[in-house]
C-alpha cells in the first residue's frame, strides 16, 4: 500500500531514535491520528487502518495536525482497509463502541508477534484482547490529550499536553521500553509502570465521574462541577472505593482538585459524542463501574442513579 506520488511530505521531519518502527493505527480518528502524525514525522512508517473511503483520503493527503504543543504539519501514510503484512505494534484507538467491529481489520495471523496497544476507556477490554490475540502481546495503556478529528485525516490538538502510560502485565519489559522510546521521541511523554490495574483504574477513577456528570446535566466541567457539586463528590468517592476495591490506589481529595484545575469548558468526550449523535461508550464506563462494584459488594447509588438516567433517555 505505498503512498501517492502526491503524498505530502515533511521536509524538518526528525529520525526515528532507535531502530525504525512499523506501527499500525487502527482507527485513525483524534487520538489514532494524532499518534500515527507524531510517529510519521518522526521517522517511523506508520500504516492506518480504516473504511476505504479514509483510507483513500489518507493515502492522498496524509494527515494534517494543527497544534499548539506539536505545531502545524502535514504527515504520509500508508493506509488500508486490514492489517495485511507484518508490524513491529498496533495502536488501538477506536471508540469501545466500535470495538468489535473494528478487530475484524487486524486479524490475529497478521498480527503475528506485534505488540497490540489499546488506548481504549474502560477497564475491561483487556481480558477481552487477551482471548483474541496473544496475551503477552496486549498492552494496556492510557493516553491523556484532548485531540479531535475534524474530517478524515484533520486532526485538532487542542490540550497543552500529551502524556501516555505504557503497561502490560505480560509483555516483555524491553519491547515496552523501546515504544515508549519511540513515542516521547516523536512527541508525547511516555512512562512505563509495572501496575496494569492501577494504571487502568487511575484513568477509570478520573474519567467516570467526569464522563457521566457532564453528559447527564449536558454542562460543560465548569457548570457541572459548581452546579452539581455533591453529585460530582459522590460520584468521586464512589469510583475511589471501587479503585480501592479492585487493588489501585484512589485518592478522592486530589481527583476533586484535578477537576477544580481544569478549565471551565473542558468537556468529555462522552458528551461530545452525546451532542453529536454518536452512540455514547455508557457501558464501558458507568457499566463496567457498576460490574465492578457488584463484584466486590461496593455500594454505589449515585453512580447507578446517573447510569441509569442516561439509559432512560437513550444514551
Amino acid at each position: 500500500m505505498p503512498n501517492s506520488p502526491d503524498s505530502p511530505v515533511t521536509p524538518d521531519a526528525p529520525d526515528a531514535p532507535g531502530p525504525r518502527l512499523t506501527v499500525a493505527v487502527l482507527g485513525p480518528g483524534g487520538v489514532g491520528g494524532l499518534l500515527a502524525a507524531l510517529l510519521s514525522r518522526s521517522g517511523h512508517r506508520v500504516v492506518c487502518l480504516a473504511g476505504e473511503e479514509t483510507a483513500h483520503t489518507l493515502r492522498t493527503t496524509g494527515i494534517q495536525v494543527r497544534s499548539a504543543l506539536f505545531g502545524d504539519f502535514t504527515a504520509p501514510v500508508d493506509a488500508g482497509t486490514a492489517l495485511r503484512e507484518p508490524v513491529d505494534v498496533c495502536l488501538v484507538t477506536v471508540k469501545a463502541t466500535a470495538l468489535d467491529a473494528a478487530l475484524t481489520r487486524i486479524p490475529p495471523a497478521a498480527l503475528g508477534d506485534a505488540l497490540l496497544v489499546p488506548f481504549l476507556n474502560g477497564v475491561e477490554h483487556p481480558a477481552l484482547l487477551r482471548a483474541r490475540y496473544a496475551p503477552d502481546r496486549v498492552a494496556p495503556s492510557v493516553i491523556r490529550v484532548e485531540s479531535t478529528r475534524t474530517a478524515p485525516g484533520v486532526i485538532e490538538h487542542t490540550s497543552p499536553f500529551a502524556e501516555i502510560d505504557l503497561t502490560g502485565a505480560k509483555v516483555p519489559r524491553p519491547r515496552l521500553e523501546a515504544l515508549a522510546e519511540a513515542l516521547t521521541a516523536a512527541g508525547p511523554a511516555t512512562r512505563v509502570l509495572d501496575d496494569e490495574t492501577a494504571v487502568l483504574w487511575a484513568k477509570m477513577a478520573f474519567l467516570a465521574p467526569f464522563a457521566l456528570l457532564t453528559t447527564r446535566y449536558a454542562l460543560p466541567l465548569g457548570e457541572a462541577r459548581t452546579r452539581h457539586r455533591e453529585e460530582l463528590a459522590s460520584l468521586v468517592a464512589e469510583t475511589a472505593a471501587v479503585s480501592r476495591a479492585c487493588g489501585a490506589p484512589a485518592d478522592p481529595a486530589q481527583a476533586l482538585a484535578r477537576y477544580d484545575a481544569f478549565p471551565p469548558a473542558a468537556k468529555s468526550s462522552m458528551q461530545r459524542d452525546a451532542e453529536a449523535g454518536r452512540p455514547l461508550e455508557l457501558d464501558a464506563i458507568g457499566g463496567a463501574l457498576l460490574r465492578a462494584a457488584d463484584r466486590h459488594g461496593v455500594p454505589v447509588p449515585v453512580t447507578a442513579r446517573i447510569v441509569r438516567e442516561l439509559r432512560e433517555a437513550g444514551r
